[in-house]
């Protein structure tokens, strides 16, 4: 059955990997043998390094300066959890491998290697790509707007899905709003006890928030002029 749309334009793994992490809010740091969790310790630069903020006495300060240099000795992972409940909340994990250098106060990382695992699978980031890309200028504020999306306007998302092709509905419990990006709304169709991913594309990026309310605009205009799909009953089949 068909569970998803054509992707028209998405980001590229580059672009999603800094979306990853432009939004994160804490890291997993695995060094030593060990490994720790840190939440709201990190910055990013704008190409893409990391910079932890961590004490003085931090068994990763000294590991950083006893740690040969040039030689990958840690390993960073950010997950990027949906704002709205839904199955299988991770849409993405992003890891990267280098090393600690102390400076300035706190730890600047190097990286060597990065890796971003969708549900697709894994793919390995070229390191230039990824220091020239920008995150997706709605990274920031995209837990906001799903959120608010899934709350408050749930006739919306309703309407929304006379846009999905019918097989992709069959079956459908719930639909929520996964994500979205400069070039797209993405659901998660929900089915009893599977679920898969539609994507509704814009008709060009929305580079803020007042583009993306327009764009949003033009996607519900679509789809009131669109034929209603069967999710409602098939709603109300599995209710009976």
């Amino acid at each position: 059955m068909g569970d998803s749309q054509t992707w028209t334009v998405a980001p590229s793994a580059a672009e999603r990997a800094r979306s990853v992490l432009a939004a994160a809010w804490s890291c997993a740091v695995t060094a030593e043998g060990g490994r720790e969790e840190f939440v709201g310790a990190h910055t990013v630069t704008e190409d893409g390094r990391v910079l932890l903020h961590v004490p003085e006495d931090s068994t990763l300060v000294a590991a950083a300066i006893c740690a040969p240099r040039g030689e990958p000795s840690a390993v960073l992972e950010f997950a990027d959890v949906a704002p709205v409940p839904v199955r299988n909340r991770i849409r993405a994990r992003l890891w990267i491998a280098g090393w600690f250098v102390h400076e300035d106060g706190h730890l600047a990382f190097r990286a060597t290697r990065v890796v971003l695992r969708l549900p697709s699978g894994a793919v390995v980031v070229d390191l230039d790509e990824f220091a020239a890309a920008a995150p997706d200028p709605l990274a920031t504020a995209e837990a906001r707007l799903l959120t608010h999306l899934a709350d408050c306007h749930g006739d919306a998302v309703e309407r929304l899905t006379r846009l999905v092709e019918s097989d992709s509905l069959h079956g459908a419990v719930r639909v929520q709003p996964l994500a979205v990006d400069r070039h797209g709304l993405t659901l998660r169709i929900e089915r009893a006890r599977a679920h898969g991913d539609v994507r509704l594309a814009f008709h060009r990026p929305a580079d803020d928030v007042a583009q993306l309310t327009e764009r949003m605009h033009v996607l519900l205009t679509q789809a009131a002029a669109a034929c209603p799909r069967a999710l409602q009953r098939q709603r109300a089949d599995g209710d009976g």
